[in-house]
């Protein structure tokens, strides 16, 4: 059993780490050319802070999954791991829209659309393992926050 539950674990993290690490592999070039022509707005943290932050949701990601995961089949259970997995692919996109194709105002569109995601994937995590949710709740006031960067950066780069 130790060895499923390790093994399940491993392969949540794993795919959430990797999913973040292409995202920034692919928007290298472009999130560098944002750092040094857009105009951000107030409370813009230093561009070192982004694969920080980053790099720990991802892992708060796949431990709640794999939590999720190892509970008993369920409607909720296989909701949760839907949205999951819908989220992390709205997530993968919104990097190159908004980084590589500098479209800040779609940008801002999808990343409400992710906020949701995320919003109903905790509430389907809270049915099957409450734990794994409140580990979302971090990636939920994250999204909040770079929502209002979004918008900041959207506004001042009309």
């Amino acid at each position: 059993m130790k060895t499923s539950k390790w093994k399940a674990y491993a392969f949540w993290i794993l795919l959430s780490e990797a999913v973040g690490a292409l995202s920034g592999w692919l928007t290298r070039e472009g999130t560098r050319l944002f750092s040094e022509t857009a105009a951000q707005p107030p409370l813009s943290p230093p561009m070192w802070v982004f694969p920080v932050v980053w790099g720990g949701l991802y892992l708060l990601m796949g431990i709640s999954a794999a939590q999720v995961s190892l509970t008993p089949q369920s409607e909720d259970r296989s909701r949760g791991l839907n949205l999951f997995a819908l989220q992390l692919v709205v997530n993968f996109f919104w990097s190159l829209i908004f980084f590589n194709a500098q479209a800040y105002g779609f940008a801002l569109l999808w990343l409400i659309l992710l906020w949701i995601l995320v919003f109903l994937m905790i509430r389907s995590y809270f049915a099957v393992d409450p734990a794994a949710a409140k580990l979302q709740l971090p990636y939920l006031l994250w999204l909040t926050f770079a929502a209002y960067l979004n918008a900041g950066v959207w506004y001042l780069n009309k």
